[in-house]
Order: structure tokens, then C-alpha cells, then sequence
């Protein structure tokens, strides 16, 4: 059985509520622009990752983004600095379609998807320098990671943090049309239709679909995802693809960093002791909002506690970084 402990953090006054905590970074954040190699792994059924490499010769970690993430993301580019900051080498991976070029096959990356990160993390263990120290997970990617140490006997990695992890997809589609959280489920949707017609603005849409017409999250995972991913409907989309389900079988040492007030699911949603494997601790905060977690004394001096908190957690649970001299 896992462990699951309280945390330290306490948000910004000036931030109280979930959804603040939420939308400031996205809003208010400044991204850098880190010079990164490019690196293209072809993948057996024909399409390709890109993933986008850090310098430094230290333990290699690997970053999964979130839905319709990439690097402009507020926690990615400016975490992406800080692992080369301090003495790792970051390798930031593009979900299946989310690189600068279309993907080829009409499928793209979905929240099950664990097929490709273990294709891709096969390809890295080939390497001189073995297999990635570590692997953090966001939202979209952080249920994907844990999905894949849950469902594969030895993962080619040798931790994992996942942060603001939907564990029931089901739960996620019902909690953002509820409220406030209806402006993410607008905001998102409007993304992924924006990325589908312009993958297929030069081919043919394979599907019978007036993207317009769709207003949630259900109706697009059934008439979108389920028929270009393999599944049979929504509710086996969500089914299994959802990642509590495996947590019982993750043996991995995995730092889960959760907000119980996390506006993109229920504090229902958040599994029990009993549910997670011996290599899980589940870190919850009462409050954060959605890869928020935000303090510091005014706006003008915000302090982004999550970053910090990921390379504590990278230390606590990997190999000793590389020590710059």
C-alpha cells in the first residue's frame, strides 16, 4: 500500500481560490525560450514523436505535457530551464500530434495512449546513457504516465511525478461542465477543434462530424476520440483509460502532487490509501487549483512552489543530479 501525506503548501493570499490559483500562471507567467535539440523517434505503426532535448550531460528526465500542451505551457518551458539549472538533462516529449508537424495517421495522442510513451521510452533506454532517471507528468500526461507504470511490469524508468493527475476521466468530463469550470472545458474544446481542422485541412476528415455542434467534453470523446483512437464509445474510451485503475500495480517510486480543490475533478475523485501501489506517495493540498500552486508575498513577487516542489521530489526519489563545478 501506498502512502498518502498533507502538504506544505499554502497559496498567495492575493490567490485564494482554486480557480485563481489555476489561471494566473497560464495568464501572468513569462515563458523562456530554451535552446533545445530536436529528436524524432519513428514509431512502428508509421508515425513519429518529436521530443525536444535540453543540454547537460546529467540524469536525463522526461516531461509529458498536458491536453493540447507543448511548450509554450507555463509549467514547461519554464521547468525545461530549471532541470538544466539544476544539473539534469530535460527531454520534453510532444504528445502524437502535438509538435509543430501533423502527425500522419488520422489518430492523434489521447489519455490512455500508453503505447507511445513506452515506444518512446524504449528508444531512450537504447542509448548510451540507459534509460530516463526520471519521468513528470502533467494532467493529461501525468494519467497517461501513471496508466503505463501501472500496466507495465518493468518500466524503462526509474521514477515518476505526476502532477494534477485526473485519475476517472469520466469524473474530469462531469466536473468541467459544472460552474466556472465551463470557461477550461470552452477553452480546451475550441483547441482541440482547432488542431483537428488544421491536421486535416490537406485530407480528408475521416468522420461524419459537425465539429460545431459539439459543446462538451462527452459528446467529443464519443463522436471524436473513441472512433479515431480504437474505442468503442466514450464510456470504454474513459473506462480504460482512466488511471486509478492502476495504481494499485505501480512499484515505481512515484511522487503524486494533488490539489484537493483542483477545479478539473471531484476530491472524490482522489483515490484512497488503499488503492495506490508501494512505490506511490500522494501528496495533497487542501488548495492549488489545477498545476497551480502558487505562493509568495505579492503578484509582483509570485513564487512558483510546484517547481520547487518537483526537483525536491526529483532528489528524494532518483539518482543525485550533476553537480555543476
Amino acid at each position: 500500500m501506498g502512502l498518502i501525506t498533507r502538504s506544505t503548501f499554502r497559496p498567495a493570499w492575493w490567490l485564494p481560490g482554486a480557480h485563481l490559483q489555476t489561471l494566473w500562471p497560464s495568464l501572468s507567467r513569462p515563458r523562456p525560450r530554451p535552446d533545445l535539440a530536436r529528436r524524432r523517434i519513428e514509431l512502428t505503426d508509421g508515425d513519429f514523436i518529436d521530443l525536444a532535448i535540453g543540454h547537460g550531460a546529467g540524469p536525463r528526465v522526461l516531461v509529458i505535457h498536458g491536453l493540447e500542451g507543448g511548450l509554450e505551457s507555463h509549467y514547461a518551458a519554464t521547468l525545461v530551464a530549471r532541470l538544466e539549472h539544476e544539473g539534469y538533462q530535460p527531454i520534453f516529449m510532444f504528445l502524437r500530434g502535438c509538435s509543430e508537424e501533423a502527425n500522419r495517421l488520422d489518430r492523434a495522442y489521447h489519455s490512455g495512449a500508453t503505447e507511445d510513451l513506452a515506444e518512446v521510452l524504449a528508444v531512450l533506454a537504447g542509448d548510451p546513457q540507459g534509460p530516463p532517471a526520471a519521468a513528470i507528468g502533467f494532467s493529461l500526461g501525468a494519467n497517461l504516465l501513471l496508466k503505463y507504470l501501472g500496466e507495465t511490469e518493468q518500466p524503462a524508468v526509474g521514477s515518476a511525478i505526476a502532477v494534477s493527475v485526473p485519475f476517472v476521466l469520466r469524473d474530469a468530463m462531469l466536473r468541467l461542465d459544472i460552474g466556472f469550470s465551463k470557461i477550461y472545458r470552452r477553452y480546451l474544446l475550441g483547441k482541440l477543434k482547432v488542431s483537428l481542422r488544421r491536421k486535416f485541412a490537406g485530407r480528408r476528415f475521416p468522420l461524419d462530424v459537425d465539429l460545431d455542434a459539439i459543446r462538451d467534453f462527452n459528446a467529443f470523446d464519443d463522436r471524436v476520440t473513441s472512433p479515431l483512437n480504437g474505442f468503442e464509445g466514450v464510456f470504454d474510451y474513459y473506462s480504460r483509460a482512466s488511471c486509478r485503475q492502476y495504481l494499485p500495480s505501480i512499484q515505481t517510486p512515484t511522487l503524486i502532487i494533488q490539489a484537493v480543490d483542483d477545479p478539473f475533478m471531484f476530491p472524490t475523485t482522489i483515490p484512497w490509501a488503499h488503492e495506490l501501489g508501494p512505490g506511490i506517495t500522494l501528496e495533497l493540498a487542501d488548495h492549488g487549483g489545477h498545476v497551480g500552486f502558487i505562493d509568495g508575498p505579492w503578484p509582483w513577487r509570485a513564487h512558483y512552489w510546484l517547481e520547487d516542489r518537483i526537483i525536491r521530489g526529483l532528489s528524494e526519489t532518483g539518482p543525485p543530479r550533476r553537480v555543476k563545478g
